[in-house]
């Protein structure tokens, strides 16, 4: 069965997203883009949360991002996205296939990046400049010489961390590139204890374990966010996409907020009464601030 869905994906897929680059599409993401910028100048600005929409995202990422760069511009166009599939619904579709922007994939699952490459090649066209895919387990130790390896260093415009376990410490070793928008997975069933869940080497990936124990906290990802010099001005509506920008950038139109803004939908509160279960399992704690 796991060959046959794989195969439906790479073949068929097109069929269901090839609107989502269409001229419709791109005339109408354009407009909008335009619009939030003619806004901008005339001192109209909107809440984060009420940008939201799909593109290729899972949820309504993709316009969050759009809102973002409308008011940053795009100067870096370039991305990075850690734990992406294959970069289909992904948080950087939509930027590379109607925005024009270019970036890496990284993954540690080698038949979906080959799904990936192959649609990529092809679409929206074949002379369109691809994107970079690489198979690799992401690792505090080695994902910077991963990225210089690639060609991206310095100042990039936006980089997903999405890999269900160790996002915490891969955005803490990364130090060889500057996005100016970050969105990190947070275990937000976590709740509002400042805790990361310990390092799980790749020898242990497969081993059992309960399904809540890993990543970070809201409040401990916001921590780090701000040694890295980031802060946190958003997340999809389920909590647990957060979205940080350079803490220079933009701020008196895109407010700084508190993490217990993003600990509202009612699944949160639903995934804390669950996380009970382990809370007493071993954590890195960090201080309260």
């Amino acid at each position: 069965m796991g060959l046959l869905k794989n195969w439906l994906k790479k073949y068929f897929l097109v069929f269901k997203v090839k609107d989502r680059w269409s001229a419709q599409t791109q005339a109408s993401l354009r407009n909008l883009y335009l619009n939030h910028q003619s806004n901008a100048r005339n001192g109209i600005f909107h809440k984060l949360s009420d940008t939201g929409l799909s593109v290729f995202s899972q949820f309504e990422e993709d316009g969050m991002l759009l809102y973002l760069f409308a008011l940053l511009g795009m100067q870096h166009k370039t991305f990075v996205e850690i734990g992406s599939d294959d970069g289909i619904n992904s948080n950087s579709a939509n930027l590379y296939f109607n925005f024009g922007w270019t970036g890496i994939f990284i993954d540690g699952h080698r038949k979906s990046l080959e799904r990936g490459k192959y649609f990529y090649s092809k679409y929206p066209n074949p002379f369109m400049h691809k994107p970079q895919f690489v198979h690799a387990m992401a690792k505090p130790e080695s994902i910077n010489e991963l990225l210089q390896q690639s060609k991206i260093e310095g100042q990039i415009g936006f980089m997903s961390i999405d890999i269900d376990s160790n996002d915490y410490y891969i955005w803490e070793a990364i130090n060889c590139i500057e996005p100016q928008v970050v969105m990190i997975e947070t275990q937000v069933a976590m709740g509002h204890r400042a805790i990361v869940a310990p390092y799980i080497p790749s020898s242990e990936y497969s081993k059992p374990r309960h399904r809540m124990y890993h990543g970070a906290s809201a409040p401990a990802m916001v921590q780090l966010g701000q040694k890295k010099g980031y802060r946190l001005v958003g997340s999809n509506h389920l909590g647990f996409n957060l979205i940080f920008i350079r803490e220079e950038l933009l701020q008196k139109e895109i407010p700084t907020i508190p993490y217990h803004e993003i600990l509202k939908h009612p699944s949160i509160q639903d995934g804390m009464d669950k996380f009970k279960d382990i809370e007493q399992n071993t954590f890195l704690e960090l201080e309260d601030k």
